[in-house]
């Protein structure tokens, strides 16, 4: 969305927030309540996700057949300037869908604490710990969100490298990235950072490589040392591999969504760090590459002793607002956008590694079933560990140490001290 369209979607949100109402009534079994439920999203309007909508819908409406759910899509670049609107106002919408990590754990002033509502779900669903903040959970997870590393394996074969095995050592993996390049002139990795969002890929995909088991643990546990030569390490080779030809030309002016994923496709670039679920991921990929030709690994080892693991949470993940008239009502909504027949529609139909443990993925594809393989084992991403103020900061520097306008030293010392202040 340009910056011309941001006012009149922020008029639409608050005509929407005066609008909008909460189920009314103090029953909260079936057929004993009448009213309205609002859900904001990024989702529904997704052809991919229409099955997965109508799916809880249906559900729901077994529960409850008085209560009307009207879902109201808002665009993902405005989605949390528009949701800081209706919580400044303290009323809007009564179900929100949140990325996991720092955008809902500093929103959770707002939103209701779900443990009680959801006990009966917690051992069917995984990727809690994203949505939850001081030991409360504000969410119900969707779908497990994460970064492997994908890779074009037609590519590959083109240039000689085994495609099966790819590079286990950041030596390997620039020497097949020479390779690729004089075989087939395709860049090695696809990177879009006009958003900022591309350090964070970069840091969670590649970081299990860098980081000691230790280190690693210690971040997500938020003992976070950012002066550790490891954590600069990051930093350094972000600057290294774009200094390096590794990246398509103009990181900074090339956005993520989807620009990086479409270089991607098109077999202009035989690698990038993308998605499990949502977008950019291997469903999408297999669409234009086929299936057997995407490939999905973990990072190479940087650092002698780090041991690479596929970085990954709970994805998205829907809350409820603390305005809301009846929150049973709104929970018994919540659990029906996480069933598992509308969750095993949102795999299908939309290719979501989702949070329910008991749907099996690994038919789909060798990408998919490597991710689905990976995930026992897999630990939480790092960058999602942080602040979104901190994430903001993160991005801008990133552009700036591209750019060449800051140092990596320099980089760190201010988000050390942004993280330290969230």
């Amino acid at each position: 969305m340009s910056q011309r369209a941001v006012w009149p979607a922020l008029l639409t949100a608050l005509l929407v927030v005066a609008g909008c109402g909460s189920a009314s009534g103090t029953g909260s079994s079936a057929g004993q309540t009448s009213g309205k439920l609002v859900v904001w999203d990024w989702k529904s309007g997704d052809k991919a996700a229409s099955g997965y909508v109508q799916q809880a819908k249906a559900d729901f409406a077994k529960k409850h057949p008085g209560v009307t759910v009207e879902f109201v899509a808002q665009p993902f670049d405005q989605y949390y300037t528009l949701l800081g609107a209706a919580i400044q106002a303290g009323k809007g919408p009564d179900v929100v869908l949140f990325n996991g990590g720092g955008q809902i754990r500093d929103r959770a002033s707002s939103l209701l604490p779900l443990d009680d509502h959801l006990a009966p779900d917690k051992q069917r669903l995984a990727g809690w710990d994203a949505f939850s903040k001081d030991g409360k959970t504000y969410a119900a997870p969707v779908t497990l969100q994460g970064h492997p590393i994908y890779y074009n394996k037609a590519l590959y074969a083109k240039a000689g490298l085994d495609a099966e095995h790819p590079a286990a050592t950041w030596a390997d993996f620039t020497a097949g990235c020479a390779a690729i390049k004089k075989a087939t002139g395709a860049s090695c990795l696809s990177l879009g950072n006009k958003e900022g969002y591309g350090i964070q890929f970069f840091m969670s995909g590649l970081g299990s490589g860098i980081l000691t088991p230790g280190e690693y643990d210690d971040w997500i546990a938020g003992k976070r040392d950012w002066q550790s030569p490891h954590v600069k390490r990051i930093f350094q080779l972000w600057k290294e591999a774009n200094d390096a030809g590794l990246n398509n030309n103009g990181p900074n002016s090339t956005a993520m969504f989807n620009d990086s994923f479409s270089l991607f496709e098109s077999g202009k670039a035989a690698t990038v760090i993308g998605l499990m679920s949502d977008i950019g991921h291997w469903k999408d990929f297999g669409e234009f590459l086929k299936p057997e030709n995407v490939g999905a690994t973990l990072a190479p080892v940087v650092t002698p002793g780090a041991v690479p693991s596929l970085a990954y949470d709970g994805g998205i993940g829907y809350g409820i607002t603390k305005w809301t008239k009846d929150p049973a009502i709104a929970a018994d909504l919540v659990r029906s956008l996480t069933s598992t027949d509308a969750l095993r529609s949102f795999y299908t139909g939309a290719g979501a590694i989702v949070s329910d443990t008991t749907i099996d993925a690994s038919g789909s594809g060798p990408a998919a079933a490597k991710i689905v393989a990976a995930i026992k084992s897999g630990k939480p991403a790092l960058h999602v560990a942080l602040s979104a103020k901190t994430l903001d900061l993160m991005g801008r520097l990133s552009q700036q140490i591209l750019a060449g306008s800051v140092t990596v030293d320099a980089a760190v010392t201010q988000l050390a001290a942004s993280d330290k202040a969230s």
